[in-house]
């Protein structure tokens, strides 16, 4: 009855969804698109990613496979690239603006890149809130405490945060791989990378105004009882 009877809620339900929708749609499409069309680079994906990081004061990071599509990732606590088999293997414009995006995050790492250091420091506690922020929420609601109300939304508030700080370090990281190609690639390599890395931005600024707008209306309506 909390949220349930409100439009104000399914409004929000429906946003996500839709833009959910879209934003994977076109992520998927663009990414199909350009993994069709061969880099100029003559690589792997993988192979130009150790080229940038060498490049870049990255040298030490390793670089792995992982399983799935689009499942690529940097991760900071063994300092290594785990990019999915196609876009490891792969040598396509895709894989290639792929990989470039994942070694930008870890030049970040070895240049101190502050937004990244921070989307770092607050992983723990994102961790914490993200699991137990609903449940006191639904304390709060079932036992009429306003008081657990108001710490579960504080809870959910740092995963809003969190994701506000993601973007700037997407960003980044597909800027410095933009710019890599655009040094060292063809003008395809750069054209392909812009448009999936664009695409696959899109995906972060969706999540982030879907969980704004929820914490707004968690706000506006524990205010209003």
């Amino acid at each position: 009855m909390y949220m349930y009877g409100d439009l104000g809620y399914w409004a929000i339900v429906i946003i996500s969804v839709v833009l959910g929708f879209i934003t994977q749609a076109y992520i998927k499409s663009t990414y199909n698109k350009w993994s069709q069309v061969p880099s100029g680079m003559n690589a792997t994906g993988a192979q130009i990613a150790r080229r940038m990081l060498n490049e870049n004061g990255a040298s030490d990071c390793g670089i792995g496979r992982i399983p799935g599509k689009l499942t690529d990732n940097y991760d900071p606590r063994d300092n290594s690239l785990h990019l999915s088999d196609d876009n490891y293997r792969g040598g396509s414009v895709a894989s290639v603006a792929v990989a470039c995006h994942e070694a930008g995050h870890a030049i970040q790492t070895a240049e101190g890149y502050f937004p990244g250091k921070l989307r770092t420091a607050l992983v723990p506690m994102v961790n914490f809130s993200q699991s137990i922020w609903m449940f006191v929420f639904l304390a709060g609601i079932l036992m009429g405490v306003i008081g657990l109300v108001q710490v579960a939304i504080l809870l959910f508030a740092f995963t809003v945060i969190f994701q506000l700080v993601t973007l700037p370090v997407e960003i980044d990281a597909s800027r410095r791989a933009v710019r890599y190609l655009q040094a060292s690639g063809s003008e395809i390599d750069q054209r392909g990378a812009k448009q999936v890395l664009t695409a696959a931005a899109l995906t972060y600024v969706a999540s982030a105004l879907v969980s704004v707008l929820n914490l707004l209306y968690l706000l506006g309506r524990t205010n209003r009882r």
